[in-house]
């Protein structure tokens, strides 16, 4: 018989996982799909890739970088889902001892990436009660104060669990925080597609920026597992440190996966805007049925699928 005891401290010191994952309600393009029937039986499918993803779906994703997202000095690693991108960042960037910043409410998975890799310094910003926007002058006193400084600070645009948008001077003032302090900051933009009543997203570069990308929610994804980190080309070391990380865990991502997100991406963006459109009368419904909670009482949601509620005491 086994030892509770026996087993990782750090993996008993994590916290649970909130065993819910926001899903859209699409399946991935159709064209992309019947496409993939023709390539199943190659051999190439059931064979190891290159680890840092296939060099057809790189090349467009950098093309996807420059035309949409105007990052120009960003190399692409593909991974299993930007849950894993995550982890490899957090093992390539963050030694136990390193403190590391994010903002409430944060994405849970992040929190226990840092728990689960034994970064136990975890310094846990406020949000703006009014508009949940981190507070950058918290964090202009935490990048200063704290010797040594932060080793990462990370932010999810739109937020997730929140929905709130980080307006582009704000994301610039983070950023350029980070900078004169030497820490890394690392956007999630998962939920880039995902913006509502004309706001647009906005992307950060940099030699001190990495940004996660996801397949998951964008093209109805979620269980083909791909997504992908863009780190900055000019970092002497880093695409060699990452690829330590990634090939002791997936090696790569699943190679018919990876094949579904380039022919996907052949659609072109419209693709995934408008069915992010067909979210918006359901936005309208819960925010309409949320009114009876009073003023104030919702918060966020102007982008990705969440929104921040305040529930009726005696009711949560």
């Amino acid at each position: 018989m086994g030892s509770f005891g026996k087993l990782a401290r750090r993996a008993l010191e994590t916290e649970m996982p909130v065993m819910v994952q926001g899903v859209v309600h699409w399946q991935p393009p159709k064209k992309a799909l019947e496409k993939l029937k023709k390539i199943i039986n190659e051999p190439s499918i059931s064979r190891y890739g290159n680890d840092e993803g296939i060099l057809e779906l790189r090349v467009a994703l950098v093309k996807k970088l420059h035309d949409e997202n105007k990052l120009h000095k960003s190399s692409v690693m593909v991974t299993a889902g930007a849950n894993q991108a995550f982890v490899n960042l957090v093992l390539t960037l963050c030694d136990p001892g390193d403190s590391v910043v994010m903002f409430a409410p944060y994405y849970f998975n992040a929190y226990m990436s840092f728990q689960m890799t034994g970064i136990t310094i975890i310094l846990v910003g406020p949000g703006n009660p009014e508009t949940l926007y981190p507070d950058a002058d918290w964090l202009e006193r935490i990048l200063s104060e704290t010797k040594p400084a932060p080793k990462l600070v990370t932010i999810v645009n739109p937020g997730n669990p929140t929905g709130t948008y980080i307006p582009e001077p704000l994301l610039k003032r983070i950023s350029d925080l980070c900078e004169n302090a030497g820490s890394w900051l690392v956007v999630d933009n998962t939920y880039e597609y995902f913006m509502y009543d004309g706001l647009k997203h906005f992307w950060v570069e940099g030699n001190h920026i990495v940004n996660v990308f996801s397949f998951s929610k964008a093209y109805g994804m979620m269980g083909w597992r791909v997504g992908y980190i863009t780190y900055p080309s000019e970092v002497e070391g880093f695409a060699a440190q990452l690829l330590k990380v990634q090939d002791n865990i997936p090696i790569c991502s699943s190679i018919l996966s990876q094949y579904l997100a380039l022919y996907s991406l052949e659609m072109g963006p419209q693709w995934v805007v408008d069915r992010v459109n067909s979210l918006v009368k359901n936005r309208e419904i819960i925010l309409e049925a949320l009114c009876s909670l009073g003023e104030g009482s919702d918060k966020g949601g102007e982008g990705a699928i969440y929104l921040w509620a305040k529930l009726l005491e005696g009711n949560a």
